[in-house]
Order: structure tokens, then C-alpha cells, then sequence
């Protein structure tokens, strides 16, 4: 690839040049992490044996730390490995929406969406907003976001779902116990290599005024759009641009990219429902509880895996439970994609 990258006719097709570079510099940061695992296995051993040498007690539990971390390491890379689907290595979009219950499930959802945005900034990912519909009160009513970054989808993709919270509310005077849902869909974006054909006659196209910030401009034009898919019933929206033409070639990135997923989906639950236990995975089941009272507690429907620290899982930290899920996943169906 660095050969084919050199190649000075390379450029003469777009397309192809980005793809090739695409791929040489996830080559490149795939064979860049394994070496750098190497070498800090090495450091670490050595570090111990020489602890050992010395009766140096202090070295010798540095290095195990370092052993312990290198573990955790080497097993994400190891699941990271099998992310091999067609749209696994793809950016994403990902939409959170408010269940049934007002302001309390309007202010979870953004919640869920500064959780995952918080989880794609510590990994290095971009997070572009696309659409935001404010809460009455409080919180969204719905959002949606771009995250991307190599693998984007690949991972984030077993957070579809529905995702439960309780807690003593914020917004109830006499501070009882409330239960709210919100779902989060996400799906990849489509690249040229995947080809999802949508008849334009299946389409109804609205305008609206966008919400929300953005000065005279948002307040006079009808720049947001909406695509509605007749025969899926998937409507997508977008109103982060100031023109009316960009927000509606967002819209149809994002119908391709759902309507993909729903393919994906299908195929899932047709494998699934040959397995002697099947995992509730799609957009309409709960697969993640978060308990702030009575007692501290997030758990995964789905693999089990729970954790006390809700304020680590609410700042980010899911990369405990998309693990488990994404091993569960392919283990279950026997691929990944």
C-alpha cells in the first residue's frame, strides 16, 4: 500500500486514492498498536525480572500494573480484530429519542446523548451534530449525531436499544422515584463500496424552520429537512447546515444508512432465531438498566455485566459493556457484520 500510495497517477481517481489511504492508515495504526504492545511487554517483564533481582518490591508491582493494563489492552484489540463487516470500519450516525413520560425521559435522553458523546471524545473520535429538537422543559426530545473515526460503527453498533433509567427526579417536588426510557438507535454510514439503492417516489420531503440556535437565519428559512421512506416508515431529519440543500444530502446519507441497517438487522435475527438463546438486541428492547436509587447499579440486559460506578458509565466509560456485547454478538450469530 505505501507502494500504491507513491504511485503518482494514484490521484487521478478521487475516490480510489481516498480509499487506498483510508485503508493504509488503519493498516498502519492496527501494526502500529501491536508493535507498541510489544515493546511495552518487554519493558514490563524486564522491569519485574530486575525488581526481582534487586528485592525492589516497588518494581515489581509497577510491572504487574503494567502487565494488568497491557491485558486489557490486548483483549480489546483482540475484539477489535473482528470487526470485519462490510460497514464495521465506517463512521456512524447515532440518534437518541425520548420515550413516553414529559420532561423526565426528555432530560435522560440527553443524558444518553453527552454519555456517548463523552465515550466517542475519549476515543479519539469526532462527534458532528446533526439535528436537536429541545425538550418543552428541559432535555431533547430527540438528536442526532455523527461519530467519526476508523471502526466507528463497528463499535457503537450493540448499543441499539432501549435504555432504562430510575432514579429520584429532578423535576418532582415531593422527590419520588421515577422510571424513564429512551431508545438510541445507531447505523453506518454508506460508503461507496456498499450499494443501497432508495426510489425517490417512496419519498415524501418536508421543510421545516430549524430549532434552536443560529441566529435571523434559522428563524426565516425553512433550511431543516425531513425524509420520510413510505414503505419503511423511517423518517430521517437533519438542520445543522444553513442551507437547506446540504441538510437535505444529509437526509439522504442517513435514509441509505438506515435502510442498510434494517437489511443488517434482518439478517441478525433470521441467525438469532437458530441460536438456543436469543439476545434481545433490536431497537425495541431493553438492554441496558441504569439504577441511581435505591442503590447505585448499571447493568447490561444482555451480558450480565454490571457496574456500581454510574457516574464513571454516565461520564463515558462503556467500553466494559460494548465488549461483552460485541464477544456475545459474535459468538451468537457467527458474524459479526
Amino acid at each position: 500500500m505505501n507502494a500504491l500510495a507513491e504511485d503518482p497517477d494514484l490521484w487521478n481517481d478521487a475516490g480510489a486514492a481516498q480509499k487506498l489511504m483510508r485503508e493504509r492508515t488503519q493498516l498502519d495504526t492496527s501494526i502500529s498498536g501491536f508493535r507498541a504492545l510489544e515493546t511495552s511487554l518487554e519493558d514490563a517483564i524486564t522491569l519485574i525480572e530486575l525488581g526481582e533481582a534487586e528485592d525492589d518490591e516497588d518494581s515489581i508491582i509497577e510491572g504487574m500494573d503494567q502487565l494488568r493494563a497491557l491485558k486489557a489492552e490486548a483483549d480489546r484489540r483482540q475484539l477489535e480484530s473482528l470487526l470485519s463487516g462490510e460497514a464495521d470500519g465506517n463512521d456512524c450516525f447515532l440518534q437518541v429519542n425520548a420515550g413516553a413520560g414529559g420532561t423526565e425521559a426528555q432530560d435522560w435522553a440527553r443524558m444518553l446523548a453527552r454519555m456517548y458523546t463523552r465515550w466517542a471524545e475519549s476515543e479519539g473520535y469526532k462527534v458532528v451534530a446533526l439535528e436537536e429538537s429541545e425538550g418543552e422543559e428541559a432535555g431533547i426530545k430527540s438528536c442526532t449525531v455523527r461519530v467519526e473515526g476508523a471502526n466507528a460503527y463497528g463499535w457503537l453498533k450493540t448499543e441499539s436499544g432501549v435504555h432504562r433509567l430510575v432514579r429520584i427526579s429532578p423535576f418532582d417536588s415531593s422527590a419520588r422515584r421515577h422510571t424513564s426510557f429512551s431508545s438510541v438507535w445507531v447505523y453506518p454510514v454508506i460508503d461507496d463500496s456498499i450499494e443501497i439503492e432508495v426510489n425517490e417516489g417512496d419519498c415524501r420531503i418536508d421543510t421545516y424552520r430549524a430549532s434552536g440556535a443560529g441566529g435571523q437565519h434559522v428563524n426565516r428559512t425553512d433550511s431543516a429537512v425531513r425524509i420520510t421512506h413510505m414503505p419503511s416508515g423511517i423518517v430521517v431529519q437533519c438542520q445543522s447546515e444553513r442551507s437547506q440543500h446540504q441538510n437535505r444530502a444529509h437526509c439522504w446519507t442517513m435514509l441509505r444508512a438506515r435502510l442498510y441497517e434494517m437489511e443488517l438487522q434482518k439478517r441478525e435475527e433470521a441467525a438469532q432465531a437458530l441460536a438456543d438463546s436469543k439476545t434481545d438486541i433490536g431497537w425495541g428492547h431493553q438492554i441496558r438498566s441504569y439504577v441511581l436509587q435505591p442503590y447505585q447499579m448499571v447493568k447490561d440486559l444482555r451480558t450480565g455485566v454490571e457496574t456500581s460506578d454510574t457516574q464513571g458509565v454516565l461520564d463515558g466509560d462503556l467500553n466494559p459493556f460494548m465488549s461483552a456485547a460485541l464477544a456475545a454478538r459474535v459468538q451468537v450469530t457467527g458474524d459479526e457484520g
